[in-house]
């Protein structure tokens, strides 16, 4: 079996780029994978049309030497562009690899050691009673019962840090007045704060109220800086999504700076690297619960891995609510009591409608740095 060409198709998805790539193959078989547009957006194309002139000719399944040479031809480490085309393709890989064998993506990694995956759903509003609301909603529709929010109901860069971290923690409070007592917070400041001593302060305000975890407060390059912060945490720390492949995960990891890493199969390198980054977090006692953003077919990808992963905690969803992204996948996976159940269908056990995608518009959105009050930018 050999390759014959690689394809990129640029969507829309939640309102923001998204580059679905499919391989295919002498043999008819085909494979399916999802980059994601990390920024800047419209950059994942290119790079994967490069990519795709040293594939062509390969067999899909030797999927290691594949990523191997992929690497070596970029000479310097890919960064986070290069490695979120290469996870695009790397999924397609794994796709076709479980249709030859006709066995389902999971049985490829071991065999499934649960029967389906939890995921979480994000909500929010202007008070903890309506995001309260909001997550009953999804819990009636869905069945989840672990949710993700911003602890920010202040703006961050225009009021009193100890307003912004008191108003956090009457939100949780209300959410927990709201909502059964079982059901799951965490939160998410999006890596806006800058000094680790105010990230310490909002994970004080919250730590009360019990969240599942707290998501990626600082910026991600100083990893002393979160060893220290997570030494003096009382609540679960978890982050990752702005890190790639396994030698960053080392170094956090290593230096005990996160309880929970959120590596995106988007942006890593693929399936494949999430792997050997979860054996590193298993053998520190570190679980995973993945970035995912993302649509259908990285969900479909995240599935699998979840399936065949020990330390895997739970998933990050986003309900396909767009009826043309329905169209593109018709048969999603679809959240049933709060989990993701496994399916015994070759490869990653989609499909994708080729023709819908050909005629879908091209992405229009760029993210845009926030302004602060006196002119300077913010983190996105």
């Amino acid at each position: 079996m050999k390759i014959t060409s690689v394809k990129t198709f640029l969507v829309t998805y939640s309102n923001r780029p998204r580059a679905l790539v499919k391989v295919e193959t002498d043999e008819g078989l085909y494979g399916w994978g999802e980059a994601y547009s990390i920024g800047p957006d419209l950059s994942i194309e290119p790079i994967v049309d490069y990519v795709a002139t040293w594939l062509v000719g390969e067999d899909p399944r030797r999927i290691e030497y594949l990523m191997m040479k992929i690497h070596q031809q970029f000479r310097f480490p890919a960064g986070g562009t290069g490695l979120a085309a290469i996870s695009g393709i790397e999924h397609a890989l794994w796709d076709i690899s479980g249709k030859a064998a006709n066995v389902p993506v999971y049985m490829l990694l071991g065999g499934n050691l649960r029967d389906r995956v939890r995921v979480y759903q994000s909500c929010g509003g202007p008070t903890g009673e309506v995001a309260a609301e909001g997550a009953h909603r999804l819990n009636e529709q869905w069945g989840f019962t672990a949710f993700k929010t911003s602890p920010f109901l202040l703006n961050p860069d225009a009021n009193r840090w100890g307003r912004v971290c008191a108003a956090a923690a009457e939100y949780f409070e209300s959410l927990r007045k709201h909502t059964p007592d079982d059901w799951e917070f965490a939160f998410d400041p999006h890596a806006k704060i800058f000094e680790p001593v105010r990230a310490l302060q909002l994970a004080n305000a919250l730590a009360p109220y019990d969240p599942l975890f707290y998501e990626e407060p600082l910026r991600p390059e100083h990893i002393p800086a979160w060893q220290q912060l997570r030494s003096q945490m009382q609540v679960p720390l978890a982050t990752g999504e702005c890190l790639y492949a396994r030698f960053e995960f080392l170094n956090l990891i290593a230096a005990r700076a996160a309880d929970i890493i959120q590596p995106d199969v988007c942006v890593c390198g693929g399936l494949l690297e999430m792997r050997k980054i979860a054996a590193i977090a298993e053998a520190h006692y570190v679980t995973i619960a993945p970035h995912n953003p993302m649509g259908p077919i990285a969900t479909a990808v995240n599935v699998h891995f979840a399936a065949a992963t020990h330390n895997f905690k739970i998933l990050e969803y986003v309900i396909p609510a767009s009826s043309r992204w329905m169209d593109y996948v018709p048969d999603p996976y679809l959240p049933v009591d709060g989990y993701l159940e496994l399916r015994d269908r070759p490869g990653l056990g989609i499909e994708v409608n080729e023709d819908a995608l050909a005629d879908s518009e091209p992405p229009h959105w760029q993210r845009t740095a926030p302004v602060r009050p006196d002119g300077s930018t913010g983190y996105i």
